[in-house]
């Protein structure tokens, strides 16, 4: 199982937050597979970050570099324009459109979302629960 993080999943495990669950946190560090994380959750981060609705431990630049996200043994997976297509096309269970995208960009890619997101769940998508 390939592992797609959702911003906030990636956002937990990067800050050490223990809303992350256990099993989640065992499916992302494990060697079996490098997770990969959406250019859209990095994009995602720091609209909000700038827009004073997330705080961050590190400016984004630092924390979300893909240097940062290397070092953390994540790969970065970028938009292209299947994705986007087909988020557009997306029945619209789910209104955040980097949400969409990443359920797109998992469809596409054979990915499974770590999401605490049930909205996520409308979708034809494989799910890993990021509080379990």
């Amino acid at each position: 199982m390939t592992l797609l993080l959702d911003t906030q999943a990636l956002l937990w495990w990067l800050i050490g937050d223990r809303r992350l669950g256990l099993g989640a946190r065992s499916a992302i560090g494990s060697n079996a597979a490098q997770p990969w994380v959406s250019v859209a959750s990095v994009w995602e981060a720091a609209i909000k970050s700038a827009a004073g609705r997330l705080r961050l431990p590190k400016p984004p630049g630092e924390l979300l570099s893909e240097v940062a996200l290397r070092d953390a043994g994540f790969q970065a997976i970028a938009i292209r324009a299947a994705h986007a297509l087909v988020a557009g096309a997306l029945p619209r269970h789910h209104a955040d459109p980097f949400d969409r995208l990443l359920i797109a960009q998992a469809q596409i890619e054979g990915l499974t979302i770590v999401t605490s997101d049930a909205a996520f769940e409308e979708y034809d998508v494989k799910l890993l629960d990021a509080r379990t």
